[in-house]
């Protein structure tokens, strides 16, 4: 590869948008492990939060994991007193998670992090910059979670 074609993968804005993200996960996930957690312990415990009751099936499908895998880390968070399974009044088959008063001091942190990241993160970023950045994102999240893939090659691959 030459050097023009190395410029042109340093601006390339998938691969720059993918290099973002998983940087932000890896700071999540070093900043989480310094509290004896994980980013994904903590992404459940900030999703029932704000969505108290969910289910483990539906908390996997927002998290896009197996209902397995969820289960493992409720089963972490509940033995460290910070979730609870509670049974579903509608149907007894469910269990409904809530938080513990003991997660508060996490979700305190999750939040002093988020907050501290945003800051670092936007430092030199006017206002309006970053009002058309996050426009400009929710744009192409929106794109993205649209029904089906616009590309029909990719569709009958199953990709």
């Amino acid at each position: 590869m030459g050097t023009g074609t190395t410029q042109n993968l340093d601006r390339d804005f998938l691969i720059l948008l993918h290099d973002v993200a998983r940087l932000l996960r890896t700071r999540f996930d070093q900043h989480a492990r310094t509290h004896g957690m994980t980013r994904a312990q903590w992404v459940i415990l900030a999703r029932l939060s704000r969505q108290p009751g969910l289910s483990q099936n539906e908390l996997a499908a927002i998290c896009e994991v197996e209902p397995i895998t969820v289960g493992r880390l409720i089963d972490r968070l509940e033995a460290r007193a910070l979730v609870e399974r509670r049974a579903d009044p509608k149907d007894r088959r469910v269990r409904r998670l809530h938080l513990l008063p003991a997660a508060q001091p996490y979700l305190e942190e999750i939040n002093e992090y988020k907050e501290a990241m945003t800051a670092e993160i936007s430092e030199d970023i006017d206002a309006h910059t970053q009002d058309v950045l996050v426009d400009t994102l929710l744009n192409i999240k929106s794109k993205l979670t649209a029904e089906g893939p616009s590309y029909p090659k990719l569709q009958m691959a199953g990709e």
